[in-house]
């Protein structure tokens, strides 16, 4: 049976949208999500940036909410652009991004994800990340940003290439599974 929580996600992202969706569904829980825009902070600092957001999306819909902030930490550049991936991609794009990063054997990257939890009382967080490496040439669909150039260890495909597979080996999943254990410890 599922279970339906009072809780939104939030993201102007339709593909997170989707995919969060389905990683909570599979835990058998449904979610409403909702397409809004949040203003990021320009930081390296997640925890920084993920609670601005959570704080931001709260006080505009004043509901019980999950966000996140995805992003890519590059072994060889120290761990940037982390909090800063969007502003790298919107710049670079794929084939730029994979030129520039994607050349072995120094194209080791962190995938990683953060959610937040707020209900204007307290904001929780959970994370998930994946080791990989940059992709020497974007693969698969380019719909879904920097999926078309993370390729996880063990895997010789993109995140973009592996369809509905890397639901069930994603940085997002990791975090979605530490939020449905806080649930289930909480509700």
């Amino acid at each position: 049976m599922t279970r339906e929580l009072d809780i939104r996600f939030i993201s102007s992202n339709p593909y997170k949208l989707e995919e969060f969706e389905q990683l909570m569904s599979a835990h058998r829980y449904k979610i409403r999500t909702l397409s809004m825009k949040i203003f990021e902070i320009q930081t390296e600092d997640v925890d920084q940036l993920i609670e601005d957001k959570a704080v931001q999306a709260f006080n505009r819909l004043g509901r019980p909410l999950v966000i996140e902030h995805t992003g890519l930490s590059i072994d060889r550049l120290n761990g940037l652009p982390g909090g800063l991936t969007q502003m790298f991609w919107d710049r670079l794009q794929g084939d730029k991004f994979a030129a520039l990063f994607g050349v072995p054997p120094d194209n080791t990257v962190t995938a990683s994800t953060k959610l937040a939890y707020c209900d204007g009382r307290r904001i929780l967080t959970f994370e998930g990340s994946i080791k990989g490496q940059i992709a020497e040439i974007p693969r698969g669909d380019r719909h879904f940003q920097w999926d078309t150039v993370f390729i996880p260890d063990g895997y010789g495909q993109t995140f973009a290439e592996m369809g509905a597979e890397k639901n069930k080996i994603s940085m997002r999943k990791s975090a979605v599974d530490a939020f449905v254990e806080w649930i289930e410890r909480s509700f």
